[in-house]
């Protein structure tokens, strides 16, 4: 058996290498005559000169060889009451008759395509006809605003808009459509046409004659089409995540890298194989979704689950360990919080008893800070390894992680373990001098970076440079700051920006700041990420009012929920707005948020050098105290 101290010098000695032996587990139409190369500004770029789909990977080459009848894809809906399951055989027929729908709205290889729906399997359909045409897909997580999703769509400059009359939530409907026909009156690139799927749980949305199309009509009619062969390098999506700026990034994931790394995965990070049952309980939105609901299970010949509903009242705490059980799951990944909010409602696991689990070999957790105590409990409750792994949007798959596959290794709670293979992560300081043991700095990868990583940012090449290889020129820079112990394990401490990170959704501070500051009666504002046992982050508001305002604090804090709300979405969790005199700030005017997290934290902070007047610090715990803010606090 090789083993993770074998492939690990080998994939970073000799990159091309390891990575073109991976490929040759994928069928391609046409090999890449070499793995890597860099192109004309310089970038570097995985599998040029390969020929291939992924639509053909992931369904039409698992027909051919004998996975025709086996489930592709089940999905498990308890806000509906419904299980369907879908062989890769109607998958594929499925997914062959919407590409014939959306070529014949004009999409074509390199278009864009906006999906913005809920968690049902229209949504997978969707990005597999895009994929199979050869179009370029960009999936809006559907608990976006109208706002966000217009930025999104000035962006992506999609041809096609596809979405639904509604997503479910525990305990109401969220209506699409109003959404969609906002975002696509705020929005300065014009969508022509929009594919609208009316769900019947759902009240029937409105249609906009001329421009919006029903999804069930056209599929009617629809000519199956086949899948148009593409460049290793083509774009296969773009998905959004959030920036400093208060604009998102468009990370870019291309073809032939994202196959060969997405099945090294299953393989040996998962340790998932084909015709086995993988859970990712994630969205379609955000990058989990992309790479282990939709394209990594399949491309690997797994049973994939999606999965509608939340992990308690939907309709209990066992609604996890029911679809464990009634689908023979072999390896859930989710994020810690799921845990959280199991734990809360069943401390004691009593639902656990309910549904006995015995297929679940592995739980692997990200998208946040696997804590040491929900870290303890899931191990306890489950008896099955329980694996942190840490990754990005930009990565498109772990970066950090036990690798199951060459054999599991000690763990360290509050660690995702070593590096994956690939991945030639160091620890730099701010001279950018690699670091030594237990010594926190800037979380880097030199360069390259393995098959899947973003190559560049859609339409921004300045902003790619300037935002990942600039900070520390030779190598990628993560934006998290971490330590390596003495054994190589790696442990990440948190963002060094102001992105958070909420129940697993990385969010803008920025963002929200921006709504808040709106608000006629705020003078000026800050928006920190506080820890939160349930969340991992949530975000709080701390205000200035202005002169001469009368409104009272209670009024003030929920408007200003209600703008965040309408202007970034519900998905934002902002719930604490504080009225406070001053903000603590910098001679040269610079709010210290850093300085104000560790407060609400409970950490301890020195007091920075460069403040202007350190009894605002006083002032501001004082308010924290009082209003109960912070774990510090609480």
């Amino acid at each position: 058996m090789q083993t993770y101290d074998q492939q690990y010098p080998y994939s970073i000695q000799d990159p091309e290498g390891f990575w073109m032996e991976q490929a040759r587990e994928i069928p391609w139409f046409e090999m890449p005559e070499k793995g890597l190369s860099v192109d004309e500004k310089g970038f570097y770029r995985w599998y040029r000169g390969g020929k291939i789909n992924l639509s053909y990977v992931a369904l039409d080459y698992h027909v051919e060889n004998g996975r025709g009848d086996q489930a592709a894809l089940i999905y498990d809906s308890p806000v509906t009451g419904k299980i369907e399951s879908y062989t890769f055989r109607e998958m594929r027929d499925e997914v062959a008759k919407f590409a014939g729908v959306l070529a014949g709205l004009g999409v074509q290889k390199g278009d864009t395509v906006v999906i913005y729906m809920p968690m049902i399997p229209q949504a997978a359909v969707a990005m597999f006809a895009c994929a199979r045409l050869g179009a370029i897909h960009s999936v809006v997580f559907g608990g976006f605003a109208p706002h966000e999703l217009a930025i999104r769509i000035d962006d992506a400059q999609p041809k096609v808009l596809v979405t639904a009359n509604g997503g479910i939530e525990i305990s109401r409907h969220v209506h699409y459509k109003p959404i969609v026909d906002q975002a696509l009156k705020e929005a300065q690139h014009k969508v022509g046409t929009v594919v609208l799927y009316q769900r019947e749980e759902v009240e029937p949305a409105t249609m906009i004659e001329g421009r919006d199309h029903d999804w069930a009509t056209l599929m009617e009619t629809a000519e199956p089409h086949g899948y148009v062969e593409v460049d290793g390098a083509d774009p296969l999506y773009i998905l959004y995540t959030s920036g400093t700026t208060g604009k998102p990034k468009g990370i870019i994931r291309e073809n032939g890298g994202y196959a060969v790394a997405l099945k090294y995965s299953m393989n040996y990070v998962y340790h998932t194989k084909p015709g086995e049952v993988y859970w990712a309980a994630s969205d379609i939105g955000w990058v989990v979704g992309h790479s282990y609901i939709i394209y990594g299970p399949l491309i690997n010949g797994c049973t994939s689950i999606m999965f509608e509903g939340k992990p308690i009242k939907t309709p209990d705490p066992g609604t996890f360990w029911r679809v464990i059980n009634q689908h023979n799951v072999k390896t859930l990944f989710t994020a810690p919080t799921a845990f959280r909010a199991i734990k809360k409602e069943d401390p004691n696991g009593t639902f656990k008893e309910k549904y006995p689990t015995p297929s679940l070999e592995y739980l692997f957790l990200a998208g946040e800070r696997c804590d040491v105590a929900t870290y303890n409990w899931s191990k306890d409750l489950l008896e099955v390894p329980v694996i942190d792994n840490w990754w990005q949007t930009e990565s498109g798959w772990p970066m950090i992680s036990q690798m199951p596959g060459y054999g599991m290794r000690p763990v360290k709670p509050g660690s995702a373990s070593k590096a994956v293979c690939g991945y030639d992560i160091r620890i730099l300081g701010p001279n950018q001098e690699e670091l030594g043991p237990n010594e926190e700095g800037a979380v880097c990868i030199k360069l390259p970076l393995p098959p899947s990583c973003l190559p560049t940012l859609w339409n921004n090449d300045d902003r790619f440079r300037s935002g990942y290889l600039d900070p520390y020129p030779g190598f990628y820079f993560s934006g998290d700051g971490g330590y390596k112990d003495e054994d190589g394990y790696i442990f990440i401490t948190g963002r060094i920006d102001d992105i958070i990170n909420v129940a697993g959704h990385r969010l803008s501070t920025a963002e929200m700041e921006e709504a808040v500051a709106s608000h006629p009666d705020v003078a000026e504002c800050c928006v920190i990420g506080i820890e939160d046992e349930l969340k991992g982050q949530i975000p709080v508001g701390f205000f200035v009012k202005k002169e001469g305002v009368s409104a009272e604090e209670p009024e003030l804090e929920r408007q200003l929920i209600k703008l965040v709300r309408e202007q970034v979405g519900p998905v934002a969790a902002f719930k604490r707005a504080l009225l406070v005199k001053r903000l603590p700030k910098t001679r040269s005017g610079k709010i210290l948020r850093k300085t104000m997290r560790m407060i609400a934290d409970g950490k301890d902070y020195k007091m920075p050098s460069t403040i202007e007047d350190p009894q605002v610090l006083d002032e501001i715990t004082t308010d924290m105290q009082q209003k109960h803010v912070g774990q510090a606090f609480a």
